[in-house]
Parts: C-alpha cells; structure tokens; sequence
C-alpha cells in the first residue's frame, strides 16, 4: 500500500509523516510546545528528535504553562550534551527586527517607549532597541532629557544599519510633519482680526516668537505695549501662554503678524484731552536714567521727567538722586506728542520760579550778605538764598588793585558784603561787586598823586616790562623797567624783589586809563630832567609794555565773563 493511501486512511499517520520530512534549519523560527517548567530552564519540543532548553529569564515577564504553544529561534541543533539550542527572546527580536524593516522602507511611523539617557541622546524600545539623537527629539532641542524616560512616543525611521543591528530614530520629523499640516490648516482658515491663543516659543530683541499651534508669529516689540518698553522679556516670558490679535497674513510666504497691544483700547486716542497742558498729575516712577525719570501715569502712558526740569535751582545731575523706582510723584504736563507717544512733565513748576521775582528781592544797587561758596579762577559765588548765588566778578574785588584769583582776598566761607550789580533772569544770574561798596578812587586820583611827587611802597607783583608798587590808598603804580635805573637792566628781577620797599618819583598819572607811572632813575632828578623823563615815558603808549599787564587783566576778566554760566557755579 503507498503511504498516500495511509495517510488517507489514517490523519495522525499523515501528521506523522509531515513532521518525519520537516527540515530544521539554525537561524529559523519555528513553533514549539512547552514539555516543562524548571527553575533555570524551560523545555520546549519543536518535533525534532530531542527538546530544547530556554533559560526561564526569556519568560519572566510572562504566565505560562505546559502545553503552551511558542515561537523560538533554532540557534543550533544539537550541543555537547545532544540539547538543541532554543531563544524566544532572539526569535521575537528577529521577527521585530523584520517589521522595522518593513515599516522603514513604506516609509511609516513606529511606536516605542523611551528606556534611558546615552550619550548624545535617548535609547528607545520599539520591539527592539533604538537610538533617538538628542538633536532629533523636538524641534528645539531639549536641556533636560530625564522628562522623556518612559514615555510611549511615535517617531520615524530614518536610518537602519542591517549588518550593525542599529536604527536610528526621529521625533523631530513626526512634529514637523504635524505641525506643517497645522500650519496650512492655520493659514487657510486665519484671517486678519481673528483673536488666537498661542504660547511663547522664543524672545529676541526685536519680539517674541509665539507658537500658535503648529504656526509661528512674530509679536514684534512695537506691538507689545502702548507704553515704552525696552526689550520683549519685561513683558513675556518662554512658555508664556498668551492672548494675541492676528495683524497680517503672508500665505504665500507662511508668515503671520501678531498684536498684543491691540488687545486693548489705544490710550493715546484721546491723550491731550485726558491729560491738558499746565495740568497737575500723579503718576509712579518706572525707569530713571541719566537724561530723566519715566513716570507711569496710567497702563500704557509714559511720560519723561527731564532732569533740567526737577528744580528751579538745585543742579541735579541725576535723577536718582533725588527720586526712587516706584515712587509715587506729581508733576506738570509740559507738552504731548501724539505722533511720537511722548508726553514731557515737570516736577519743578510744582513750586513758583524763584527767579521770576529775584528782581524784586535784590534790586540792583542794593546791598547783601551772604557767605562765599565757591571760589573759581574768574571769581568768587557767594550764597544768596537755597539754590541762588550770586557771583562776584575778580575785576569786582578792588578797583585798584590788579588781583588775578579771588583767593587773593577771599576764601569759602567768608562772610561778605557786596552790592547787586546786574541780574540776568533768562541765564540765571545775579553779578555782584564788593568794589562798588566805595568810591572809586581813581576819580579823585589827581588830588592824591600829582607828577614830581616822591612817593613810597612795597613792590607788589613783577613782570617782564617792570614792578608794581603798592602806594596809599591801595594803589599801584607801575616802574617800567626802563625806569629802574640809569644803567641798562636786563631783568627786572636783578635789579627788584617783591616785598621790597622802595621810593619813587611820579612821572606820570593817567586817570582815563588807570595808570601811575613810577620812576626810581628819576627820584633825584631836577624839574627839567623831570619834565623831560615825563615826556619820553609818555611815547610808551598802550601798545608797549607799560600797559601789557593791565590789558592782560581786562581781557582775561571780559574773556571769563563771557563763558560764564550758571552752571559753573559747583
């Protein structure tokens, strides 16, 4: 009988026969029985001729029993001991191994649970094990990657090594992908007006990027506030969920302008009518800088304090010395610029100019005191009243004597009596004189000094073209050098010392110019020798020498008196 006919008769010997003819081949998967459970092992029957031993790890996270029916991988038929080497675990890796292969090559996405930290990225299950770049788990590249252990996550394939056993996987790409189909959702149903909700994605200097759910807008700086803001964090923060009003649409070039401030009403609308020139105001100090202080008048309302505008008198060099962040403080308002969103206040027009009366409080003529403040090269301030001085001129000290630095005759803190010269409101000046508390001498001065007479004093300064001799009265008179001695002198100095007394004949007197000419050559002179002395000094004319310290003098004090100002004063 053939064993066609036998089967026919008999199934079982037909199954018999099958499994005879099976061919078993290392590497293959096959199914298998499970014969027993042991303690290290478990025995599994494929139909060869003898079992199989899997190690009972391969099955701890599994209920099994005998006669349970398994898949394994034929490692190698027979070892040393005649055992055939099974592995369920290498067997569901292979046929895993298979299906990432499938699912990469169509191109499709794939699920897996994040196990751990690598360097350079994450290890991932996905039937088997699997590297995730750091570089490839979002858009933004994460700082911490502890967040994403354990997590079920679906990436892309985008790379598999066969020979290696490596795949690389992407995240990045699956979000892209969904965010771009947002995004042309987004476009195609946005439009101008449309209030959105999105959360900060990013912040620049110019504005903050804000993820409105796939799509990124641009909130620039401008249209943050209406009020004055230097950079987008003073308002915003990563993460930030916020609440914004589409601008404009680009669906061309997929970008999408957004607004906060448009949010709300523009409180510049109606600025001038809320808030009238020469009206007082209240407000909080927000910024202080150099120039000025930012006072808040109301939520999106700025206006500056100038720091020339803090006080009529004090010179305030910053506004943080006298005002505080989140000070509470009036102020006048002093001009608004719509156009610009400027409104300019001031603090000092709170109080009455001082100098609008100063004329009233010291007429010209009249006469104070007051205690010497500061001393400068041009002259001396003597304190009037709280932030007003006045200053005395050095050609004001004396009205003989040639002093060069106030310090000559005064010091800080002296007591002074002076008289007010001239006032000048608009520069903020009060000029003062001690001189003018007398007469002026000279106008008597050809009763006190006449030509020929002898006269006497100290030697009170010496220059290059001659002396000068202190007399009576606080006078001095000048001794050219040519008038030193008979006998050539060379230098002043060789012949005279300050400090020294001397005598002198007076060969000359010049009430119009101020001048005294003194002669020591000449003390024992007769009259004719005199007058003809008197003459010949006579062709030293204001262009020489004679008059080189005098006009120095003037010069300088006009000089000085022109650059002066009141900020000079400290």
């Amino acid at each position: 009988m053939s064993t066609a006919i036998l089967a026919a008769v008999n199934p079982e010997l037909d199954a018999l026969i099958d499994e005879s003819f099976r061919s078993f081949e290392e590497g293959a998967i096959v199914n298998g029985t499970i014969l027993d459970i042991r303690p290290q092992v478990v025995i599994v029957d494929i139909g060869y001729k003898s079992e199989g031993a899997i190690p009972s790890s391969e099955f701890e996270d599994e209920e099994i029993e005998v006669g349970d029916e398994v898949e394994v991988l034929l490692e190698k038929l027979e070892n040393q001991e005649g055992i055939i080497q099974l592995s369920k675990e290498k067997a569901a890796y292979k046929q895993n191994w298979d299906k990432i292969v499938g699912v990469f090559e169509a191109g499709g996405l794939v699920k897996g649970k994040v196990k751990g930290i690598v360097k350079g990225g994450l290890t991932v299950n996905v039937g088997v094990e699997a590297f995730l770049p750091a570089s490839q788990i979002d858009i933004i590249p994460p700082k911490e990657l502890n967040e994403f252990v354990g997590n079920v996550y679906e990436f892309k394939i985008v790379k598999v090594n066969d020979e290696r056993k490596n795949i690389v996987l992407s995240r990045r790409e699956v979000i892209e992908a969904e965010r771009s189909e947002l995004r042309q959702r987004f476009l195609q149903t946005v439009k101008v007006g449309d209030k959105v909700t999105g959360l900060v994605k990013n912040i620049t200097d110019f504005g903050a990027f804000v993820d409105l759910e796939g799509m990124d807008g641009l909130l620039h700086i401008t249209d943050m506030s209406w009020g004055r803001i230097t950079h987008p964090s003073e308002m915003l923060r990563v993460a930030q969920e916020i609440e914004v009003i589409i601008l404009d649409v680009d669906r061309e070039k997929e970008r999408v302008s957004l607004g906060l401030k448009q949010m709300s009403d523009n409180p510049w609308q109606d600025i001038e009518a809320r808030y009238p020139i020469s009206t007082q105001v209240k407000g909080k100090v927000t910024k202080l800088l150099p120039y000025g202080a930012f006072i808040e008048l109301e939520k999106g309302v700025e206006g500056l304090v100038h720091v020339s505008e803090l006080s009529w008198v004090k010179r305030i060099t910053r506004p943080s010395d006298v005002l505080e962040l989140d000070q509470e403080i009036e102020a006048v308002v002093l001009g608004i610029s719509i156009e610009e969103q400027k409104i300019s206040l001031g603090v000092r027009q709170l109080d009455t100019n001082p100098w609008e009366e100063i004329e009233a409080r010291y007429p010209i003529g009249s006469n104070i005191k007051g205690s010497v403040r500061n001393l400068t090269a041009y002259g001396a301030f003597v304190g009037l009243e709280e932030g007003i001085d006045g200053m005395i001129h050095v050609s004001d000290l004396s009205w003989t004597r040639k002093i060069n630095h106030p310090s000559e005759v005064l010091k800080k803190n002296d007591e002074v009596d002076a008289i007010v010269i001239a006032i000048d409101k608009e520069n903020q000046r009060v000029s003062l004189g001690i001189k003018q508390l007398d007469n002026d001498p000279w106008s008597e001065i050809d009763t006190k000094f006449k030509v020929g007479d002898l006269v006497k004093g100290n030697v009170a300064k010496i220059a290059s073209f001659g002396a000068f001799v202190n007399l009576e009265g606080d006078i001095d008179g000048l001794i050219h050098i040519s008038q030193l001695s008979e006998e050539h002198v060379e230098r002043v100095k060789d012949v005279i010392k300050v400090g020294d007394e001397v005598e002198a004949r007076v060969i000359k007197v010049d009430k119009i110019e101020r001048r005294i000419g003194l002669s020591i050559k000449a003390v024992d002179y007769t009259e004719d020798q005199l007058q003809k002395e008197s003459q010949s000094f006579e062709t030293l004319r204001p262009s020489s020498d004679l008059v080189g310290l005098e006009q120095a003098f003037n010069l300088a004090a006009a000089a000085t008196e022109e650059e002066w100002s009141p900020s000079d004063k400290d």
